[in-house]
């Protein structure tokens, strides 16, 4: 009988040098593990670029890395793999484009760069036979899109959902446990590290919508841009929301979703409920969860802390070894494959949260729940708890499933109100 006989080929032994573009807390965490590691792995640093590079300088890594503030030194360099850690969108978009043009690797945990140019850049990637990375661009430290195109690669997944931003879940978690405004839980967070000076990427949904964005490419083969995504702030909500949530066996988190629907895609990032026993709600403080959705698979869960230096510096370091089994030898280029551009919608029907603030009077239950019904939208409950002024009275009206057009068609009409103290405040409701 014939047999087949394998042959096992040597590795390249070959070091991978690497240059590091920004030297922040990732960058610094970054080279930190490389210096740990130098004499256990393939990779060694040799470059790093910054700004006002003097002040920069770290004694501990040694003479043997060059500190340069030109980018196109990088370029010029013999380094193997540069990793982009500047953030924004110039001058890394050009530096990475350059790096895979000239056959240098690139990793970066630049989220806003992959959102809207990932799909050319990993064209390019592929057309040059060079790795990109990207996994420390969602969830930090938590392998969530190396699953998704490798680990869930038998499936067909047909939704992405999950708290996206370690931010906005400090700040809904604060005013859950300690009753406590939206302001006074933003201070709370800045002063604590999570929140930025400027917290509007964050607090608004742009930063949630690029990283879903990236998930929608990667675990539902469709090419997305950020501003595809609805957006929604969780500015409004306040104490009072948690206790009608509790109220109703949920609690509010930014829920991040994608989802694949009748040949159109729904993404959104919003404050919504979460039943208590979800997983989302056991999430708290800034760690991060997504939840993904296969045909034939069903519901896989991944979970932990999604910012920082060393747990992003854990995901790039990840790819860097993934980068160099690609150095001087055919290596594993980061998949592009079958992603499409798929039509887009918010006109998806969920059950529905609302909450006013009015100055009280008869009848204002039966205004609002005549223009639901003029509109075909059932009344599901109705919840007002004693003891608040009546020059500013909070009650919430729940919804059964109903569609998001008609329902801003609803709120339309209920603006022109004038028992209104303030707008209402709509979330929906995860099930």
């Amino acid at each position: 009988m014939a047999t087949a006989r394998i042959e096992r080929l040597p590795l390249a032994q070959a070091e991978c040098r690497v240059a590091i573009a920004g030297f922040g807390t990732v960058g610094n965490a970054v080279a930190r593990l490389l210096h740990s590691r130098r004499d256990q792995s393939r990779l060694r640093l040799t470059h790093i670029c910054n700004r006002n590079v003097a002040r920069k300088k770290a004694g501990w890594l040694g003479h043997d890395v060059v500190w340069i503030e030109d980018l196109q030194q990088i370029l010029d360099s013999d380094a193997d793999v540069i990793v982009e850690l500047m953030g924004g969108l110039e001058p890394a978009y050009q530096l990475v484009r350059g790096a895979l043009q000239s056959g240098k690797s690139v990793v970066t945990a630049n989220k806003q760069l992959m959102a809207r140019f990932g799909t050319e850049l990993l064209h390019l990637a592929n057309h040059n036979g060079q790795y990109l990375g990207f996994g420390a661009c969602v969830a930090g430290g938590v392998p969530v899109l190396s699953a998704l195109q490798d680990g869930l690669l038998g499936d067909r997944l047909i939704q992405v959902r999950g708290i996206l931003n370690g931010t906005c879940n400090y700040i809904l978690t604060r005013i859950e446990q300690a009753g406590i405004s939206f302001n006074e839980a933003l201070t709370e967070a800045q002063q604590a590290g999570f929140a930025e000076a400027d917290p509007t990427d964050d607090i608004d949904g742009h930063d949630a919508a690029a990283k879903l964005a990236i998930l929608a490419r990667v675990g539902l083969r469709v090419d997305v841009a950020p501003e595809q995504v609805l957006r929604r702030s969780i500015r409004d909500l306040a104490a009072i929301d948690f206790d009608y949530a509790h109220e109703l066996g949920c609690t509010i988190r930014q829920m991040s979703t994608a989802e694949l629907r009748d040949g159109q895609a729904h993404l959104a990032v919003e404050p919504s409920l979460v039943p208590l026993t979800s997983p989302f709600a056991g999430i708290l403080g800034s760690q991060n969860v997504i939840v993904s959705t296969g045909e034939f698979g069903g519901d896989t869960m991944f979970a932990g802390h999604g910012a920082g230096g060393y747990p992003t510096a854990v995901a790039v370091v990840s790819d860097l070894l993934q980068a160099a089994r690609n150095c001087g030898c055919a290596g594993r280029i980061a998949e592009h494959a079958g992603i499409a551009s798929c039509e887009t919608t918010n006109d998806f029907e969920a059950p529905q949260y609302l909450r006013f603030v009015v100055r009280d009077r008869p009848g204002i239950i039966a205004q609002i729940a005549s223009v639901l019904a003029r509109h075909h939208i059932n009344l599901d409950a109705v919840l007002q708890r004693p003891g608040y002024d009546k020059s500013g009275l909070p009650f919430v009206i729940t919804l059964e499933p109903c569609k998001q057009d008609s329902l801003q068609t609803v709120l339309r009409e209920i603006a022109e109100f004038d028992f209104l103290a303030e707008a209402p405040l709509r979330m929906p409701v995860v099930k």
